[in-house]
């Protein structure tokens, strides 16, 4: 290796320390792997891995086999699911805006505040989404509401939290030069703060709407509507074949909305 005036300079000397670390640390790992999976391996009991084999083979062909004729129940359930996740995510993106900025510390100057702020969106991302539709359920009765209910107060903390680290990260110079030529905090908000939060916004927003999309087809498991209802019915009644025309429906419509939002996120961002 040469430097700049053209003088060899000396190798660099190598870090065998590093390496001996390096190597200890990879035969523990290896020692820990095959401690764990022997110790499985010597628990499994291979009667039951035949016998869910032989119900494999029985069940995956009739689920490759769909049932068309049920396509016109299927496509109305798995749209209503797609309005849920819809109607869920536009309650919680829109109300998660003025809880983002509670939590972001350049908004809230009072690390009291701002703490509380922080704590609040955390305490709602701890509710399972099944125990929220439960309770929902039992609130305002079965169906499609409870879905929209449970869906908009899950993502509700997660898109806040998203919208906080936003927030957290815009330029302030653009905030404090408004401030010092006399702009109102409504202006400095819609013409220093929103341009600059809002495409971020728009695109965590979309990616929770893909999230939401597969959420809500598990709500219907407890009656809050969607396609989980069907998906119980079918798995009860062991109608494999009209189960496999939903999984299918299911894989389809995730798969195009996942492209859909991905084109949009990309100009947006």
């Amino acid at each position: 290796m040469m430097d700049r005036e053209g003088f060899k300079l000396p190798p660099k000397p190598k870090n065998n320390q590093k390496r001996v670390r390096n190597l200890i640390i990879a035969l523990i790992l290896a020692v820990i792997y095959y401690w764990a999976f022997s110790g499985v391996a010597n628990r499994i009991e291979w009667s039951f891995m035949d016998k869910l084999s032989e119900n494999l083979s029985r069940i995956v062909p009739r689920l490759a086999n769909p049932d068309w004729a049920e396509l016109g129940k299927v496509s109305e359930l798995i749209l209503e699911t797609v309005f849920i996740a819809y109607a869920g995510t536009l309650i919680a993106a829109v109300l998660a805006v003025p809880f983002g900025f509670w939590a972001a510390k350049n908004m809230v100057k009072s690390p009291i505040w701002n703490t509380a702020g922080k704590w609040f969106l955390i305490l709602d991302r701890t509710f399972p989404e099944l125990i929220l539709a439960i309770f929902f359920v039992i609130s305002v009765g079965p169906g499609a509401f409870a879905g929209v209910l449970t869906i908009g107060l899950t993502s509700f903390g997660m898109l806040g939290k998203l919208y906080a680290e936003v927030i957290e990260s815009i330029d302030m110079d653009v905030v404090e030069a408004m401030e010092a030529n006399g702009a109102n905090k409504a202006q400095i908000l819609f013409y220093a703060i929103f341009p600059q939060v809002l495409p971020e916004f728009l695109s965590f927003a979309l990616y929770r709407f893909e999230v939401d999309i597969r959420a809500s087809t598990v709500l219907g498991l407890v009656g809050a509507g969607g396609i989980g209802t069907l998906i119980v019915l079918t798995a009860a009644n062991r109608d494999w074949e009209q189960l496999g025309l939903i999984i299918i429906s299911i894989i389809v419509v995730v798969m195009i909305i996942d492209y859909i939002s991905s084109k949009i996120r990309k100009r947006l961002v």
